[in-house]
């Protein structure tokens, strides 16, 4: 007996792409050719809306210049019409009768100076100026009269030769000491410090008061050369 052998044939198949028609493909491009044409218009649209009205402004501004009004002008014109409404009120009367106007004097006067108190004196009184002496006399004269013993004479003479050279009028420019012995202050000397007897009578209190004697006073001068 003889046996067969079952053969099974596989057949492979090759899958065959479907090509579409060719009628799809131009229906899908004539749509969108129409979209575009359609989007286009409506872009052209907004456009032409949104540019009228500037053209309409730039035509007006070359027919007629554009006036500027700055927010000065501007508030003020404001300010202007609310004061043009207000009523005004009544000036108020002012009474100017009882003013005193001062005007200084051309030339400004020279301020009097206060005097200075000297002396023990209090202040604001007044003192006149010393007087200078006029009168005659010699040395002599004066001496006898201011009571000095003329043993004190040399002494004296000592140092009212070199305070004033016997200059009843001379004067210190720096300190204001006066007279024939510079007494100072001036106003020390009891009746007038050019008296050449009041300056002398004050000098032989002063000079035995202040060194004994004469003697004194006038080694004291020798040696500091003032007294």
């Amino acid at each position: 007996m003889t046996s067969r052998s079952t053969v099974t044939r596989r057949t492979t198949r090759t899958p065959v792409a479907r090509v579409p028609s060719s009628s799809a493909p131009a229906r899908w491009s004539r749509r969108r050719g129409v979209s575009a044409v359609f989007a286009a218009v409506a872009a052209l649209g907004m456009a032409g809306g949104a540019l009228a009205p500037l053209g309409t402004a730039l035509a007006a501004a070359q027919e007629k210049p554009v006036e500027v009004v700055s927010l000065w002008a501007d508030s003020r014109g404001d300010a202007q019409a609310l004061a043009t409404d207000a009523v005004a009120p009544a000036p108020a009367h002012l009474d100017r009768s009882g003013f005193t106007v001062y005007v200084a004097p051309k030339p400004t006067p020279t301020p009097t100076p206060t005097p200075t108190p000297v002396d023990g004196e209090s202040a604001g009184t007044s003192r006149s100026a010393p007087v200078m002496y006029s009168g005659g006399g010699s040395s002599t004269d004066w001496l006898s009269a201011a009571g000095i013993p003329e043993g004190d004479w040399g002494y004296v003479d000592y140092i009212v030769s070199r305070e004033s050279s016997w200059n009843p009028n001379a004067t210190n420019a720096s300190s204001g000491a006066c007279g024939l012995v510079q007494a100072y202050p001036c106003s020390k000397v009891p009746g007038s410090g050019y008296d050449p007897v009041d300056n002398l009578r004050w000098a032989n209190g002063y000079a035995v008061g202040r060194y004994g004697s004469w003697s004194e006073a006038y080694a004291f001068w020798s040696s500091n050369h003032w007294w």
